[in-house]
């Protein structure tokens, strides 16, 4: 058994519901506290979800945080989402076990074995480069599958409080599709929720003189979103992103009863923006088409996070070059899929990329990862810390 499959195992066997992280970071800092990482915990939220944060980071020899070269962390999560019901499992979800060639247990891609990985190639970094140049770094979380306000967030803006600067960040996020190394993710769409209500007066259907129907109101202006979205008229995207997109989740209006008119209609939706939009941008056209119908509507807007970019850089070339070596891939670089705590910690690093297992199984009963990948990962983080490191000697 290798010893990065033999962490990822100990890991999985935690179970970390959100926000429990369940003694896994306790785990990764006392093997990093023997590589001289300095460790910090910091708990965040109420006392009914209180999360752990880890930070640990390792500077060279008579290196400070204003003068350490370069700063490379690995960031991630402890925690995991629930289980669903335990007896549709195979085997036990928190009971690491092998079929096939797979290692089955809930969080085993997403991300205790990107976790795992992490640790085991930082110690064979070291072992190799006892003195680097290079500042390494871990950031981890037990809220990052939940609501995610006292996470990673919470160390981002501690990191950025006090002057500490990340070049660059690798997040071990689910990325590949087919082979481990098929895609990494250099950016993320922006997510921005919004709650219409849409004001209307109840009464009897078989007098709708004297009621106010909001559905009815909603109607024409809902259909002109609806086109423009189809249309692809939120924006045409870029590059690096596909067009905005806008989507209803959830509609809710009436009583129940079916000869009673609403007297409120409310709609949940989203938009998944690129670069080429921002919040503003998107907000203003929305109430332009409500205000054009004349509906009579409050709206509260959320903001989840915002797009960000790493355009081909050190990092970007470090992460291809090393896949490459190990795997012979040429990576995709993709932009595609649903948010991450990536979103928090773009605010204070540049180059940020997200890299890690196939992502088929994630979230899913029966959730795996082949084994025969797993020493992969670790590689392609490990040679990504070799090529770093390679970069501040020339």
């Amino acid at each position: 058994m290798s010893r990065t499959l033999q962490l990822a195992e100990q890991l999985i066997s935690r179970p970390s519901v959100t926000p429990e992280d369940a003694g896994c970071q306790q785990i990764i800092g006392e093997r990093l506290a023997q590589l001289g990482f300095t460790l910090e915990t910091i708990e965040s939220g109420p006392a009914d979800f209180r999360v752990t944060n880890l930070w640990a980071v390792r500077r060279p020899a008579n290196a400070t945080a204003a003068t350490a070269t370069k700063t490379l962390v690995f960031a991630g999560h402890t925690d995991v989402v629930p289980t669903g019901p335990v007896e549709q499992w195979t085997s036990h979800p928190f009971t690491p076990t092998h079929r096939d060639g797979k290692l089955y247990g809930r969080g085993a891609c997403d991300m205790k074995t990107s976790v795992a990985a992490f640790v085991v190639s930082i110690e064979e970094f070291l072992k190799a480069t006892p003195e680097p140049k290079l500042t390494l770094a871990l950031l981890l979380t037990s809220d990052e599958e939940g609501p995610g306000i006292d996470g990673t967030v919470v160390v981002c803006n501690a990191l950025a409080a006090r002057g500490e600067t990340i070049d660059y960040c690798i997040v071990g996020e689910p990325t590949a599709v087919q082979r481990c190394g098929d895609m990494i993710k250099n950016g993320r769409r922006g997510t921005m929720s919004g709650k219409l209500t849409v004001n209307g007066v109840q009464g009897h259907i078989a007098y709708p003189h004297l009621a106010k129907n909001p559905v009815h109101a909603l109607a024409p202006a809902l259909a002109e979103l609806v086109a423009i979205n189809a249309a692809g008229w939120w924006d045409a995207g870029n590059a690096y992103f596909q067009p905005t997109s806008w989507q209803i989740s959830n509609f809710h209006s009436g009583t129940g009863a079916s000869n009673v008119i609403p007297g409120s209609a409310v709609v949940d939706f989203n938009f998944r923006f690129s670069t080429e939009s921002t919040p503003e941008s998107l907000q203003k056209r929305v109430h332009a088409v409500l205000d054009a119908h004349g509906v009579d509507y409050t709206l509260a807007w959320t903001v989840g996070g915002l797009p960000f970019l790493t355009t081909p850089g050190e990092l970007v070339a470090s992460v291809q070059a090393a896949i490459a070596d190990e795997t012979g891939i040429q990576t995709e670089l993709s932009t595609s899929g649903g948010t991450s705590d990536a979103r928090f910690i773009a605010k204070i690093c540049k180059q940020v990329v997200e890299l890690g297992p196939v992502n088929a199984s994630i979230h899913k009963i029966d959730e795996h990862i082949d084994v025969a990948e797993i020493e992969t990962l670790k590689n392609i983080y490990k040679r990504t810390l070799e090529r770093l490191e390679a970069s501040l000697a020339r």
